[in-house]
């Protein structure tokens, strides 16, 4: 066996073209230094293509779109959106890639490996970029001090001039890019690609625990709490613990009684950023994501998916009690009440006590004579939603869904 081969084999078993450069990704040596900023690299390649970050230069040009690039593999890879070629698929969930090093990444989705371990905390990480930047929670380091892109309205900078391209967005509005099932628009394009899911179904993330799929790695990461006992963030007010900083952040919110989000058309005051989004498309009637067997639209993707069960007839949550099957797993919650008699929610006002929130918050309306309800079309408000759809039914469209079994006579409810 020749040395090369021992080598290979004591560091990580591959067999790389030029073995003196590779060893440079186990010993971290970085030779190559940008004169300008300081910056190291491994390869003189690498530090060829990063000098051009600072004369502006890009010499690869694509025929088609006129677009330039100073990364020769980048511009390689943009081609490919023009012919929408992806060679690389995966063989579990087969979604395909442009190039192989994505695919290799991706397939730690599902394997759940994490091959980069910082030595110094334990912590484990899917991508080696990532365990660099969490290495610098350690050292302080702040190595991109250089940021030559500068943004002539607000005095930001970036590193990258396509950074800068996308941020200027926040100024002038522009939104390129166009959902075709929806029409709604965004300013950059990883967003947009996020909410494609919302229509497809796609998702890609799966917990390799129990089987469950999210849109969103950041919702798998929130996910995996729940099959470790592990809650590091603690309230210092009443000592409850929780697993996740969103939590923790919407608990805090209940001792401190801040309401970052105000609704300019009503007035209502919201702790969470998504509690107020959602509230919003109540004024605008927004109803963004649609059934495509019966093609009812629904404000929230959850309201969707709830609904599809309509047409498929699935009750996968079952009462252990009763056998009673139901389609959500907050009725089965409300159902359980039933056999317990539980009433945790009590009015400070009269002393009633309900079984779930929603109901106590409804019913406080009676005391407060709070209506955040309005019709749009005659200015009408109402406690509750429900009451303001039967109004709207009634004195607005002359929709009469309900209709007797027995004759034609059909009645609003």
């Amino acid at each position: 066996m020749d040395s090369r081969k021992l080598h290979q084999l004591e560091e990580c078993g591959r067999q790389p073209s030029d073995p003196k450069r590779h060893k440079r990704t186990h010993t971290g040596e970085k030779p190559y230094q940008c004169v300008q900023c300081g910056k190291s690299f491994t390869r003189a390649s690498h530090l060829k293509a990063h000098k051009w970050t600072h004369t502006g230069e890009k010499p690869y040009q694509c025929v088609q779109c006129g677009k330039n690039f100073s990364d020769k593999l980048y511009f390689k890879k943009h081609k490919m959106i023009h012919t929408g070629e992806k060679p690389y698929q995966c063989l579990v969930c087969g979604k395909k890639f442009i190039v192989a090093s994505n695919l290799k990444v991706h397939q730690r989705t599902h394997t759940g490996e994490k091959p980069y371990q910082c030595v110094q905390c334990g912590k484990s990480f899917t991508q080696a970029s990532h365990l660099k930047t969490h290495k610098r929670t350690h050292t302080g380091e702040r190595p991109y001090q250089c940021k030559p892109y500068q943004c002539e309205q607000c005095g930001k900078s970036f590193r990258h001039a396509g950074t800068l391209k996308t941020h200027m967005r926040t100024h002038t509005g522009e939104k390129p890019y166009h959902c075709i099932q929806c029409g709604k628009s965004f300013a950059d394009a990883r967003t947009f690609k996020t909410h494609q899911r919302t229509h497809t179904g796609e998702k890609p993330y799966l917990c390799v625990q129990c089987g469950r799929s999210f849109a969103r790695a950041s919702h798998l990461r929130a996910h995996k709490n729940i099959h470790t006992v592990e809650k590091p963030f603690q309230c210092v007010e009443c000592g409850k613990s929780f697993k996740q900083a969103s939590e923790f952040k919407r608990h805090n919110n209940i001792h401190t009684g801040e309401k970052l989000y105000h609704c300019e058309v009503c007035g209502k005051c919201f702790t969470l950023g998504s509690a107020f989004r959602r509230h919003k498309i109540m004024h605008t009637e927004e109803k963004p994501y649609q059934c495509v067997q019966c093609g009812k639209s629904f404000s929230r993707a959850s309201h969707l998916k709830r609904h599809k069960k309509t047409h498929t007839g699935e009750k996968p949550y079952q009462c252990v009690q009763c056998e009673k099957r139901f389609a959500q797993a907050s009725l089965l919650r409300r159902h359980k009440k039933m056999h317990t008699g539980e009433k945790p929610y009590q009015c400070v006002e009269c002393g009633k006590s309900f079984a779930e929130a929603e109901t106590l918050k409804t019913h406080k309306r009676t005391h407060t004579g709070e209506r955040p309800y309005e019709c749009v079309q005659c200015g009408k408000s109402f406690a509750q939603a429900v009451t303001l759809k039967r109004h709207h039914q009634r004195l607005h469209t002359g929709e009469k869904p309900y209709q007797c079994e027995w004759c034609s006579y059909k009645e609003l409810y």
